[in-house]
């Protein structure tokens, strides 16, 4: 089948220029996360520049060779630095340039400049090269990023890997031949064609998924996160507390469950002002996150009030674990010495069930216990029932 080169030519600008406005309109009215913008500048990089190398029966062979590669080498590098403040990166100038300038170089060698299939190589492996660094940036931050990157990292291999055969296997394509289908270097000038409208829009398409997927995140992570203290807040306690305890009770471990409430907050504020009482609740969130281990569950769930779900933790462990905490907490020297304590409430899954509910409402009764006997205390569910029975 013959290809009308012109007509290629002619849609892929077309596709490179709608994909830029639409990736700079997205980048404007909806996220102003940057790689949207370095990538629509991208775009518009390689309409201008495969306008400028379509520029070739006119006689004015620096158009094309010189000034369009240039563009389109700076085209690869947005490209790239795109996905490198995607994955949290500052933007590289010296390496933005690095391609344009190596280009540069190379066309003032006579040899180089009269030789189309040089030219066509050199610039393939520029090419390489940027794809090379966009999927390092990726293999880079694949630890940090949490959204879904494979396909956007598999579409850039293909890209760089069209290249490099490109590199050792196009001779280029001859003014005369530019409105041919038929000669092998039309079909792979097609080829490239093809190849590049559907990278532009696939990156165009991924990018923009995953910078939605990322805010997406952020403001899951920001609904769960209590804002002063850093911590989870009462809905991420009760939505995690819930699958620890459902994974314990399919285990067959015991969980305990911490209630924890600042003494006197209500005196603290008022005699020394709320930003003491702000600084008391960041302290004693840091001094929790400090005892706890990495799989427990806790959360600010109330004004001064917290909860710890310790998984695989007995009654014993779950006091030792509390004591450290009120001793910890006790000894901070904010906002004097001695005047800050904190009162705790345990209770286990061994006598109360694994009802989140229920666990919450016998921890809070263990608490309320600790307050009535003096306060600054841990005092578990057991202790407290047996004390009644004595009375």
């Amino acid at each position: 089948m013959a290809l009308h080169i012109p007509t290629l030519l002619a849609v892929s600008v077309f596709v490179f220029f709608l994909m830029g406005l639409l990736t700079l309109h997205a980048w404007h009215r909806e996220t102003r996360e940057r790689p949207l913008a370095y990538l629509g500048g991208m775009m518009l990089s390689a309409t201008l520049g495969m306008l400028l190398v379509s520029w070739r029966d006119h006689g004015i062979d620096i158009i094309p060779i010189v000034i369009g590669n240039v563009i389109l080498l700076l085209g690869a590098a947005l490209n790239w630095t795109a996905i490198r403040v995607f994955v949290g990166r500052s933007p590289s100038v010296p390496g933005m340039l690095a391609g344009a300038v190596i280009w540069l170089s190379l066309c003032l060698i006579p040899a180089f400049y009269g030789d189309m299939s040089a030219r066509v190589t050199a610039y393939s492996l520029l090419t390489v090269g940027y794809g090379v660094l966009t999927a390092l940036e990726f293999w880079r931050g694949r630890k940090h990023l949490e959204v879904a990157f494979m396909p956007a990292l598999a579409l850039i291999l293909l890209h760089t890997v069209f290249y490099a055969v490109r590199s050792v296997t196009d001779q280029g394509l001859k003014p005369d031949h530019s409105a041919s289908g038929t000669v092998s270097g039309a079909q792979f000038f097609a080829f490239m064609l093809f190849e590049s409208m559907l990278y532009v829009i696939g990156i165009g398409y991924m990018t923009l998924a995953m910078v939605k997927e990322r805010a997406e995140l952020k403001f899951r992570a920001a609904a769960l996160t209590d804002p002063l203290t850093g911590i989870g807040n009462r809905r991420a306690f009760m939505l995690h507390a819930a699958q620890k305890l459902a994974d314990s009770k399919r285990r067959g471990e015991t969980a305990a469950m911490l209630l924890c409430d600042l003494d006197h907050f209500k005196n603290l504020n008022d005699t020394y002002g709320h930003p003491a009482g702000d600084q008391a609740l960041v302290a004693f969130s840091q001094v929790m996150a400090q005892s706890l281990r990495k799989q427990d569950v806790s959360g600010r769930i109330g004004g001064e009030e917290f909860a710890c779900l310790l998984g695989a933790c007995d009654e014993q462990t779950a006091v030792q674990v509390a004591e450290r905490m009120r001793l910890t907490f006790s000894r901070l020297p904010m906002p004097a010495p001695g005047l800050l304590s904190v009162s705790i409430g345990v209770v286990t899954t061994r006598e109360s069930g694994y009802d989140l509910s229920r666990l919450l409402s016998e921890a809070d009764e263990a608490l309320y216990g600790a307050k009535d006997r003096g306060r600054n205390r841990v005092l578990t569910l057991r202790q407290l029932y047996l004390s009644l029975t004595d009375n």
